[in-house]
């Protein structure tokens, strides 16, 4: 079994969720006391929210590399970014490290395709939805077709991440808020929606709105066990 990096705290909460679906799924495939191995470093997330605010990506790319290389250092086979947003910085990340990055949309795309649609809507972050770090490599790596909110929609999809979720408070009325705007989405032709977030698992599930919905927490986390199994 290789050793899993886990680059997490961005934020905790779904960190949380990758080292249990990890550690579920790596027992249930061989069975008994089985677990995964991992090595996690949690960074300080209000010291990435800040930056982010301020756009000073130049400063949470030496922050990720920093970490990134600990995770490396401390004997990891393979690095898992615990978070969408920051895959901005992966291809940075790629050109330091010596071990491999599984990267969150490869995994999702994995699976939107294994099920054979095309067109997908995408809500995540405003950096996520806006910057074209993430749909490009959607788009150019494997041909999907990716929508995006409206600007008044990805505005209500960003702020409840930002003041909601990453404090681990779920809310009905934000959960209602997001099924319409994935209805917006169906609308425009979306076959599915990406959860392009790993807080937002934490509020939508598979059935709470109109079309399947590709939760990237756990399709990265059953990335890395293949990875890890392999």
């Amino acid at each position: 079994m290789r050793t899993i990096g886990l680059l997490g705290g961005m934020t905790w909460h779904s960190t949380v969720d990758y080292y249990r679906l990890i550690n579920h799924a790596v027992q249930s495939r061989l069975g008994g006391s089985h677990s995964a191995r991992m090595i996690l470093y949690s960074v300080e997330f209000q010291e990435f929210e800040d930056l982010q605010t301020a756009g000073d990506w130049t400063r949470l790319t030496e922050l990720m590399t920093a970490a990134a290389l600990k995770v490396q250092t401390a004997g990891a086979d393979v690095l898992v970014i615990c978070a969408n947003t920051m895959h901005k910085t992966a291809d940075d990340l790629a050109g330091v490290l010596r071990i491999p990055i599984l990267h969150i949309a490869d995994a999702a795309a994995a699976e939107i395709s294994r099920l054979g649609l095309r067109t997908v809507g995408l809500l995540g972050t405003r950096y996520t939805m806006e910057m074209d770090f993430y749909t490009k490599r959607l788009e150019e790596k494997h041909g999907l077709k990716v929508l995006i909110p409206e600007p008044a929609d990805r505005t209500i999809v960003h702020d409840v991440i930002y003041h909601e979720l990453a404090k681990g408070e779920i809310r009905e009325d934000s959960r209602a808020a997001y099924v319409g705007i994935i209805e917006k989405l169906r609308d425009r032709g979306a076959q599915g929606v990406i959860l392009g977030c790993t807080e937002i698992p934490l509020l939508i599930k598979p059935g709470d709105g109109p079309l399947p919905v590709f939760d990237t927490t756990a399709l990265h986390a059953q990335a890395a066990v293949d990875f890890a199994l392999s």
